[in-house]
């Protein structure tokens, strides 16, 4: 087996060269980037079938983001994938409250999950938020309640916990809520594609794309 001599800083170049190469069919330029960079996180080419992309929420994401929208994360992990440092040139910041106390009381006062309260404290922040839910379907279902209720109006969700519990089920029912979304259906995502998506969204507009 012949090994690349790729340069550290190409690999990335590279590897997005191979992705180019090797998607299974075309992928809609306005959405490609996003694909291609999950792809990129995943090694994963099913990523170019079963995302679902809401009419223009790419194109909302990206005017939010530049006047200056947050994130919520339902993970730390996603928090910390996210490009904090290019996201703050556009004045917003990243949020997860999965670790704060009041969150942890309010989960076992009302005998729901911490991402569910999560969602709860979120609603209270009063600034533009997308939400980026990569782990927890009890927070894609909360925020569907939160919505129907009208306690909070989401910029955008992107919605792509991994799993099997009620996770295919969440994910199709934030298809059927009043909010722009991006949703990988099916039981595969996780907090790095969380991550990934927001980066892709994020690098775009730093490159001027």
């Amino acid at each position: 087996m012949k090994l690349e001599n790729v340069l550290p800083a190409d690999i990335e170049r590279r590897s997005f060269e191979i992705i180019e190469s090797e998607l299974p069919h075309e992928i809609d330029s306005s959405v490609k980037s996003v694909v291609k960079r999950v792809i990129h996180t995943t090694a994963d080419f099913d990523y170019a079938d079963n995302m679902r992309f809401s009419d223009g929420v790419i194109q909302i994401i990206k005017n939010a983001v530049k006047n200056g929208a947050d994130i919520v994360t339902d993970t730390q992990m996603a928090r910390s994938g996210i490009n904090k440092k290019r996201l703050k040139k556009f004045g917003g910041e990243v949020f997860c409250f999965m670790s704060d106390e009041d969150v942890a009381a309010a989960a076992k006062a009302n005998g729901t999950t911490r991402a569910a309260a999560s969602m709860e404290k979120a609603a209270g922040l009063g600034r533009d938020v997308i939400f980026a839910i990569g782990n927890a379907p009890t927070a894609l279902i909360k925020l569907y309640e939160l919505m129907e209720q009208g306690k909070i109006k989401p910029v955008a969700i992107i919605g792509v916990p991994v799993g099997f519990v009620n996770v295919v089920q969440a994910k199709e029912l934030i298809m059927t809520a009043d909010a722009p979304y991006i949703v990988s259906r099916g039981r595969k995502g996780g907090s790095n594609v969380a991550a990934a998506i927001c980066n892709a969204l994020i690098y775009d507009l730093d490159s001027g794309a």
